[in-house]
């Protein structure tokens, strides 16, 4: 599903230099899994993320989703591995004009899906997530758990592979949190593959699964259990 092969990332520095992020990494993440991303701030998960979806480049190595692999060369494909992969953002990036139904039908009308079939996929992905209710509301009328739950619906309502979860409860209140991992955690026990960036290690207690920790530019997999905070 998901290998990382002698992957390295390095961001640029002001002086000409580099900093690197990560480093020779290697791993496998196999269809259906559950797998939560620690370390500390900084320490590099993001970057693993931004990897994933191409928002940054390995400058070595070869990160490969399913039939999509790519080396940091210009790849064409690019567009085609977004619309399988869905991505949750702590800071939502809703669309703050439009109501909820519009904000998760623009991720269909983008792909040149119209009519009856988004209707249907919207007002699916919208009762998974339990926010039928709200459908004609707008971001500013949410709370924050409802609106990372339109993000949620967004990021699936193209059936994505594997969603990305970049600290999707880091704003939130520790009950909202839990909501939230409750709907990710659905959305894996129905099939779908999830990865999981966060400081919040109580829900990786409640809820253990794989946990991969990004640790001095590597990743070392470690047993939830041991997890402290």
């Amino acid at each position: 599903m998901i290998e990382f092969r002698d992957v390295s990332i390095a961001w640029p520095l002001p002086d000409g230099g580099q900093k690197p992020v990560l480093e020779d990494v290697s791993f496998r993440i196999t269809r259906g899994e559950f797998v939560y991303l620690v370390g500390p701030t900084g320490s590099g998960k993001s970057s693993l993320l931004k990897l994933l979806y191409r928002d940054a480049k390995p400058t070595s190595g070869e990160v490969r989703i399913a039939d999509f692999t790519w080396d940091g060369r210009v790849a064409g494909d690019t567009p085609y591995l977004r619309r399988a992969i869905g991505i949750v953002f702590q800071d939502f990036q809703l669309l703050p004009d439009r109501n909820v139904f519009d904000n998760v039908a623009f991720a269909l009308y983008v792909t040149g899906k119209s009519g009856k079939e988004v209707k249907n996929r919207v007002l699916q992905v919208l009762a998974r997530v339990g926010l039928t209710p709200k459908q004609r509301r707008f971001p500013h009328e949410l709370s924050g758990g409802e609106q990372q739950r339109v993000v949620i619906a967004r990021a699936i309502v193209n059936e994505p592979w594997v969603v990305l979860a970049d600290e999707p409860t880091g704003n939130l209140d520790p009950g909202v949190a839990s909501d939230i991992q409750k709907v990710l955690v659905g959305l894996n026990q129905q099939g779908m593959t999830v990865i999981m960036a966060t400081h919040d290690y109580r829900l990786v207690r409640r809820w253990p699964s794989r946990t991969l920790a990004v640790l001095n530019r590597r990743i070392v997999e470690v047993d939830p259990a041991s997890l402290k905070g």
